[in-house]
């Protein structure tokens, strides 16, 4: 395991964020004084969970942040991350690698996180448990921890080797068990006070058990009387069942009969009825032939209309074709005319187009003559017009020569307006760079004040930050005064929901029938959990209750029959259960001038709430009970009406009918009534504690929420800021580039009006040049005038031939044209002659076409008349046969009619006997009813005996008596036994059992009295044996150390000796250690007598003595060897470089000799005022990185 890297973010002098890489070895951290070496081991410490702001050079931990420069704002918060090699997994995580990081906020908070999940500042110290890492390990020594180890007290120095020699661990684990120790003390007190009150609730209970031993003789002699009284009942509902079993019989043979004829009747009239059917659906089936017969006729009709009209019609074409057949006839007689007068026309034209042919022979050969002559004067023309040409080309040349002159002046003219457009361009220029600059000093004092009210707006932010830190932190501290008495509270109310839940208090039957409560619904509870009472009146109802409280309210007999049976079954003991079915008979309380009485509340019935099914159970329970304000009122109502009442006190004091009194302290402030009332208190004050919470957390995470997004909005503006710093340092350069561009523009404006004054002369030796050229083109021009006078000689006898050679032309064109308009005559005919055969073909053909469509005409007319006939005929056959439907259509309504007059006088005669059916049936099952109340009655006699005596029938008549000779004698014995059983009071018919139990729990927690004891003895084992444990451990370790710290301080001081030793007279886990320190050639002497390089290497020694016992995986050392000379310094640097095969050295030094052994040096500057910035040199392979 080594140490990786360094995060550093806005602590202390780290305004931005830097990272340390490490590798093995020694890494130098180096710098001016004031850099902000130091800040480096502070960070470590701080992320190792140092919370002593003086051991961090601070005042409180707000000072770690980075709190500002001149040019920079505070920063609100301070971070710092290291990271570990974990691959031989040294500390007890599943990861390679660890990252532990820690943060404060300006607001006081601060976060934990191992590799980025939040944690506790505990979770952080445990992760480095034994390791030499830590905040009070010695694997980071600091500039005034060297003089604090030795100047510091010997009991001081304790925990540096406590953690060298690595009894840490077992001294936490030493308080852990002393802390258990003193647990197990407590339960034992608690033991004790349990002990002490079960022992005082033996005795009650035995007095309970006599009472329930008489009630149970008592149920005896009852379930006797009760078993003679069923008998005979069951022996007068057997009569009366026979007798109506009688009755049934003889009405079931009479209904019998009934239905016999019914059914006869009734399958006469099915067959009447159906008959009916048949007859209809064969009328119906004839209605609708006949319907179908009538639309056959009207369709046949229609058809009849259609072919006579497509007759007509056809007959009419007809006519129309015969028509057509005449204008063809007519049209080919017309063809025939123009076809002959075109071949007349024909050979007429063929004479014309000969005698043009030979006139255009004869007119060629003059033609040719003229063309002849023509080409002899153009001739002579071109030779002069060859001498114009060779003129015009000197002239050319000589022009040519003018316009490179015009060229160089145009060429100097435009280099001249170039000039100019630079002079205005570079006047214009001036101008604009003015504006632009005008515009970037704009920009620059906007830019400026846009920080001015970015720096403002972030200040409020800041301030409004603080403000909600303030709030957020009164906030957190109501919320951890909320949240202790919400825990308290909610303890409070589980504790007392599982005591109630668990039944603590009741007797064991009891605990084992409300367990059976969710399988057996006829449970409606324990009185205690049914009555409500207030808080006021707990004592008095409780008291007036007595062994009541603790009965169990049931549905009815039944379920009360099966738990007893299930307590039987099981060997749970007794339990009372009071059914809802069987109690509240008891006469109610008749002596209402008690009720006047001074001191008297009421009765106890009318001082509780319960729902309206358990009135009765109430004042069967409380109902003669008198409640009164305090004893003596109670004592003197009492005497007035000669002790025949039943009184309890607001206090618990209790007087009962002949005189006796029941009064005292209570064991213990809680009741089996209030339970129910303390949990509804708690449950309700738990739900205000925590709807309260949730609204305080609510607000709290609002305000962190905006906390949150200020934050933000601060990063948002600080990135702003930024931008805008950017912006204002561009307009600055800007403004500077400006001003170079405008000294640059004025010197090219000098410089441009000397080159146009060069461009002027220029122009002025062009000009003449010019003048010279100009006389030599005028001689050239007069030459050439003359070649073309004679020139125009021949032209104008060319002209002359040209005029006679345009006349012969013009005869040869009339020729050729006439010749070309008799040709094209000649074609016209001959196509006209074409297209008029091609009509008269079209004309034969329609002619052929029409006659055919004629002949077919008269097939389809003769045809239709045919189908019409055949129509005909089927019409008649449709009404011959619509005759005979509507005679047998006629027959079977007759018939109808003679069946539906049958069909009547059956359905009165099936409706007579139904009605005779109907009232048979009442009365067989009134009989029925009557029968089966009896055997109802039977039942629930049995059930009866079954349920309250589990006796049967057979088993009823073993307990029978001859005494008894009517029902009334038994009624009478019975109600004596009950007002016995009721005059002995509550009877806990489960004290036997619940004496039983108690006794057995009074044993169950001797045994863990003596358990505890047991426990007791075995943790003080414990810490004994750790104690031993650390004592070996620490000799063994400390007498290594010391012969390490002799063998460094020899070869760091070059010889002398080095001891430690423990005080004497103390405990050696306790002891304080003394260092000793004896240079070469000096006597032994006191520590503070040495000189401060002494008591450097004295430290450094110790401490490289630690690291040979128990290497560390990494040492940070900030300027330790300060105060040593250049030899202790190298020797030093020698030594530390021995230790890097099992630790990895970071060490914060300005001095030569130890930065000369560091594989790698981080330089710490500030290049700016207050922020530490990061220079990295790579010693092994020779690289400068600015970092």
């Amino acid at each position: 395991m080594y140490l990786k890297s360094i995060e550093i973010h806005g602590f202390k002098s780290f305004a931005n964020k830097i990272v340390f890489k490490f590798h093995n070895g020694i890494t130098g951290i180096v710098g001016p004084n004031g850099s902000g070496k130091s800040n480096v081991g502070d960070a470590v410490r701080w992320v190792l969970g140092e919370q002593r702001a003086k051991q961090l050079r601070g005042a409180n931990m707000q000072d770690v942040i980075f709190s500002g420069t001149e040019n920079r704002k505070p920063m609100g918060f301070a971070s710092v991350a290291i990271t570990l090699d974990n691959e031989d997994h040294q500390l007890p995580i599943d990861y390679n690698e660890v990252t532990v990081t820690r943060r404060v906020y300006r607001s006081g908070e601060s976060e934990y996180l191992i590799n980025g999940t939040t944690c506790r500042l505990k979770d952080v110290n445990e992760l480095f448990y034994d390791t030499g890492i830590g905040k009070e390990g010695y694997s980071i020594i600091g500039q005034g921890q060297i003089d604090k180890i030795l100047s510091g007290k010997p009991e001081e120095r304790r925990e540096l080797f406590d953690e060298a020699v690595g009894i840490v661990k077992y001294k936490r684990r030493k308080l852990a068990a002393q802390k258990k120790l003193e647990d197990e003390k407590q339960n034992l007190v608690r033991v004790n006070d349990i002990l002490s009150e079960l022992t005082k609730q033996l005795g009650p209970l035995q007095k309970q058990a006599e009472t329930a031993k008489v009630y149970l003789k008592k149920k005896e002699e009852l379930k006797a009387v009760d078993a003679n009284m069923f008998l005979m009942e069951m022996d007068r509902i057997r009569s009366q069942l026979r007798e109506i079993e009688e009755k049934i019989s003889i009405s079931n043979q009479d209904l019998q009969s009934t239905k016999d004829n019914y059914e006869s009747a009734k399958v006469e009239y099915d067959r009447i009825e159906k008959e009916l059917e048949e007859l209809s659906a064969r009328i119906e089936e004839q209605k609708e032939r006949s319907n179908k017969n009538q639309l056959l006729k009207q369709q046949l009709t229609g058809q009849i209309n259609v072919l006579k009209e497509q007759i007509n019609t056809a007959k009419l074409n007809d006519e129309h074709l015969q028509n057509r057949i005449l204008n063809i006839q007519k049209e080919l007689d017309g063809k025939t005319q123009q076809k002959e007068s075109q071949q007349a026309e024909l050979s007429l034209l063929k004479e014309q187009l000969d005698k043009v042919q030979a006139v255009e022979v004869e007119n060629r050969a003059v033609g040719l003559k003229l063309q002849e002559d023509t080409g002899i004067l153009e001739s002579h023309i071109e030779e002069g017009k060859n001498q114009i040409i060779e003129l015009l080309n000197q002239r050319a040349s000589t022009k040519a020569k003018l316009q490179r002159y015009s060229t160089m002046i145009e060429q100097i003219q435009i280099r001249k307006a170039e000039l100019s457009q630079k002079i205005l361009k570079l006047k214009s220029e001036e101008s604009e760079q003015e504006e632009s600059l005008a515009a970037y000093q704009k920009d620059y004092t906007e830019v400026s004040a846009r920080i001015d009210a970015l720096c403002e707006e972030s200040t409020k932010y800041d301030s409004e930050v603080t403000g909600l830190q303030q709030i957020l932190a009164r906030q957190n501290e109501q919320m951890e005064t909320g949240q202790t008495a919400y825990h308290r509270e909610e303890s409070r109310l589980e504790s007392l929901k599982n005591i109630t839940e668990r039944y603590d208090g009741y007797g064991n039957s009891i605990r084992r029938i409300m367990e059976q409560k969710s399988r057996e619904k006829g449970i409606m509870g324990v009185v205690a959990d049914i009555i409500k009472v207030q808080k006021s009146y707990e004592t008095a109802i409780e008291t007036a209750l007595g062994g009541s409280i603790q009965n169990i309210v049931t549905e009815d007999e039944h379920t009360a029959k099966r738990m007893i049976d299930f307590l039987k079954r099981n060997k749970y003991g007794r339990a009372t259960f009071l059914p809802l079915t069987s109690i509240g008979n008891r006469s109610g309380f008749t002596n209402e001038k008690v009720l006047k009485e001074p001191g008297v509340i009421g009765l106890a019935s009318s001082l509780v709430d319960v729902e309206g099914c358990y009135e009765g159970l109430a004042k069967y329970l409380l109902g003669r009970t008198v409640v009164v304000d305090h004893i003596d009122n109670a004592i003197i109502i009492a005497k007035k009406y000669q002790h025949t009442l039943r009184i309890v006190t607001l206090e618990g004091e209790s007087l009962s009918p002949g005189g006796s009194m029941t009064g005292g302290a209570f064991k213990n402030s809680s009741n089996l009534l209030g339970r129910r009332r303390e949990i509804e208190e708690l449950t309700e004050s738990v739900a205000l504690l925590k709807k309260d919470m949730e609204e305080l957390q609510k607000s709290i995470d609002e305000n962190r929420d905006k906390r949150r997004i200020l934050r933000n909005k601060i990063v948002e503006l600080k990135d702003s800021l930024q931008k805008e710093y950017i912006v204002q340092n561009t307009a600055k350069m800007k403004i500077k580039q400006m001003q170079s561009r405008n000294t640059e523009t004025k010197s090219g404006y000098a410089q441009l009006k000397r080159e146009s004054s060069e461009i002027e002369t220029q122009i002025a030796d062009i000009r003449v040049e010019e003048s010279e050229i100009q006389k030599e083109l005028e001689a050239s021009v007069s030459l050439e005038k003359k070649t073309e006078s004679l020139i125009l000689g021949l032209q104008k006898e060319l002209e002359v031939k040209k005029q006679e050679q345009d006349a012969h032309n013009g005869k040869a064109e009339g020729i050729h044209l006439d010749l070309a308009n008799l040709k094209q005559k000649e074609d016209f005919i001959h196509q006209n002659s074409t297209r008029i055969n091609s009509e008269m073909t079209s004309l034969l053909e329609e002619r052929e076409s029409i006659q055919n469509d004629i002949l077919e005409n008269e097939k389809d007319i003769q045809k239709k008349a045919h189908d019409i006939e055949e129509i005909e005929i089927s019409i008649s056959k449709a009404a011959e046969q619509e005759g005979e439907l509507s005679g047998r259509v006629n027959e079977w309504l007759a018939q109808k009619e003679s069946l539906y007059t049958s069909h009547k006088s059956f359905f009165t005669k099936r409706e007579e006997l139904s009605e005779r059916m109907a009232m048979l049936d009442k009365e067989n099952f009134r009989l029925v009813s009557m029968l089966e109340k009896l055997e109802e009655s039977k039942e629930s006699q049995i059930n009866y005996m079954w349920e309250e005596y589990e006796l049967t029938v057979s088993t009823a008549k073993e307990l029978k008596e001859d005494a008894y000779e009517n029902q009334a004698q038994l009624k009478k014995a019975i109600q004596l036994l009950k007002s016995d059983i009721k005059g002995l009071g509550s009877v806990n018919v489960n004290a036997i059992e619940d004496y039983k139990e108690l006794s057995e729990r009074h044993e169950f927690l001797s045994t863990q009295h003596d358990d505890l004891i047991k426990a007791e003895e075995i943790l003080l084992g414990i810490i004994e044996e750790l104690d031993s444990g650390m004592r070996a451990q620490f000799k063994e370790n400390f007498a290594i150390i010391q012969a390490e710290f002799d063998k460094a301080f020899k070869q760091l001081f070059g010889g002398g000796k080095g001891s430690l030793e423990l005080v004497e007279d103390e405990d050696i886990l306790e002891a304080g250690i003394r260092i000793i320190s004896q240079p070469p050639g000096k006597k032994l002497q006191n520590m503070m007598q040495l000189s401060g390089g002494e008591k450097a290497l004295t430290a450094i020694a110790l401490l490289f003595a630690i690291q040979k016992l128990k290497p560390s995986p990494f040492c940070l050392l900030d300027e330790i060897e300060a105060a040593l000379d250049e030899s202790n310094v190298t020797r030093y640097a020698k030594y530390l470089h021995k230790l890097t095969k099992n630790t990895q050295f970071i060490i914060i030094t300005h001095r030569r000799g130890t930065m000369e052994v560091a594989d790698r040096l981080y330089g710490i500057t500030m290049q700016e005022k207050g922020v530490s910035a990061l220079v990295s040199v790579n010693l092994i392979e020779d690289e400068l990185d600015s970092v």
